[in-house]
């Protein structure tokens, strides 16, 4: 529990580490990295739903 409360966080900071902590470098951290570069707020909602979900 603690764990993700970091992970989240850190998705707030920079929203593909927190998704990299929590799938590493599958396809959910490229997509991350796509919604971050388009728009920083799609990345940190992107990351917080995958933290959140998994």
């Amino acid at each position: 529990m603690l764990g993700d409360l970091i992970k989240i966080i850190l998705a707030v900071i920079l929203p593909p580490l927190g998704v990299l902590l929590e799938v590493g470098f599958g396809k959910h951290f490229w997509i991350n990295i796509i919604l971050t570069l388009l728009g920083f707020i799609p990345g940190v909602i992107h990351a917080i739903y995958i933290i959140v979900t998994r």
